[in-house]
């Protein structure tokens, strides 16, 4: 018996050691967050929130406003977390009027495509899953070319009968492709849905955005996190709900103990025939024995107790002006006459592969997005760059992006 004591006393010893090793990242620097009522912070250009301790109430709701860079939002504390309120990174619905647009994705996530006129066509929504693009009314069942809805975990699934259309939903082509890493690292947001065709059509849903709490003591979560996506155009006279809605964000929660029975949602829109194009969730701790959370997500749990990823990539340059390391959305306009063959230069950082392979996208606010793949090599040099040709379509304005896949 003796020698049983010793060894439960061991193995306490030892788990509360490597507790204590696990460095949330925080500063303090912020002091203490605490949220009474209903609070829309605005973010500062990093999306970090340095805190000591971190409660939400009961009956509180905590949003943020995107910040520039439209980056993730990092809640870190030194001490406990405790959310027994809302935090909601959700993306947004469509406008069903004026203006004509996409919705916007939560902080981290990405806008919905816009929507088309007439003769001009729809935008894709944004993000590596973002739907295509396409008409707003599914017929018979026998097209399959509606505006699809934005992918992150997975692409939207199912559909239902209606006796006026036939099979109506997520059966079209245009839905995005599923994308992302279980780990979570680095933390991205949900995609959007794509615009439909009118005079004027809709916008796609926007987004779920991206939050990572992560604490060196303790996070509970009695109360609820979201990260969902935006609906886009659905009923309203015509066949189908949820045609072309954004995609679920990404939650993520990192600490030595994590606890809870609360909810954590990060999917597309909800109600009838709900689409189900889910989000990310991933807690990460050394013990798991104390949470038992409602998840409406793709799952999954660990011990990685890292926060931020050591590597990154970034585009440096477009079209020959320079992009400041960090930044977010950047438009760039090209002079009168000039050509629309031009480069995208691309840096990464850290990934140490000789074979990294690179997508750049070009997303137009109408019409089709475009991709071009490259590989690069990160041993040799690091940072290592490499300029891709791209072609930028004309009279419409144009976001470019890049894209890896990470394990």
């Amino acid at each position: 018996m003796k020698k049983t004591y010793l060894g439960l006393t061991a193995t306490l010893a030892t788990a509360l050691a490597a507790e204590a090793q696990f460095n949330s990242g925080s500063t303090g620097s912020y002091g203490p967050l605490n949220i009474l009522s209903n609070t829309t912070l605005s973010l500062p250009s990093d999306g970090i929130l340095n805190c000591t301790t971190i409660t939400v109430a009961s009956g509180a709701t905590l949003r943020f406003a995107r910040n520039t860079n439209n980056t993730p939002v990092y809640l870190l504390a030194t001490g406990d977390v405790s959310i027994a309120g809302s935090v909601d990174v959700s993306g947004s619905n469509a406008p069903s009027g004026v203006p004509y647009q996409g919705g916007s994705g939560g902080p981290g996530g990405f806008d919905g495509g816009f929507p088309g006129y007439g003769s001009v066509p729809p935008g894709d929504g944004f993000g590596p899953g973002g739907g295509k693009g396409g008409s707003d009314i599914l017929s018979q069942g026998t097209t399959y070319a509606n505006a699809g809805a934005g992918s992150y975990y997975a692409a939207a699934i199912g559909g239902y009968y209606d006796p006026s259309c036939g099979y109506v939903g997520y059966f079209s082509t245009n839905k995005g492709p599923a994308y992302g890493s279980a780990l979570l690292v680095p933390i991205v947001g949900g995609s959007g849905g794509g615009g439909t065709t009118g005079s004027p059509g809709f916008g796609g849903g926007g987004g779920g955005g991206a939050v990572l709490v992560a604490s060196s003591t303790r996070i509970d979560v009695s109360g609820s996190i979201r990260a969902d996506g935006g609906e886009g155009q659905f009923s309203n006279g015509h066949c189908g709900y949820h045609t072309n809605p954004g995609s679920g964000g990404a939650i993520r929660l990192v600490a030595p103990v994590v606890s809870g029975v609360g909810t954590l949602s990060a999917n597309g829109p909800s109600g009838p025939y709900q689409p189900n194009n889910y989000g990310r969730v991933r807690v990460d701790s050394i013990d798991h024995r104390y949470h038992s959370f409602t998840i409406s997500a793709g799952l999954a749990y660990g011990n990685y107790m890292t926060v931020f990823p050591s590597s990154r990539l970034d585009l440096v340059s477009v079209a020959g002006t320079a992009i400041a390391q960090g930044s977010g959305p950047v438009s760039i306009v090209l002079t009168n006459g000039a050509s629309p063959n031009q480069s995208v230069l691309v840096q990464a950082s850290n990934f140490n592969t000789n074979h990294l392979a690179l997508t750049v996208v070009l997303t137009p606010q109408n019409g089709s997005s475009t991709a071009y793949q490259t590989n690069l090599d990160n041993t040799g040099n690091n940072p290592a760059t490499v300029a891709v040709p791209i072609t930028l379509p004309l009279n419409t304005p144009v976001t470019v992006s890049a894209w890896t896949k990470v394990p």
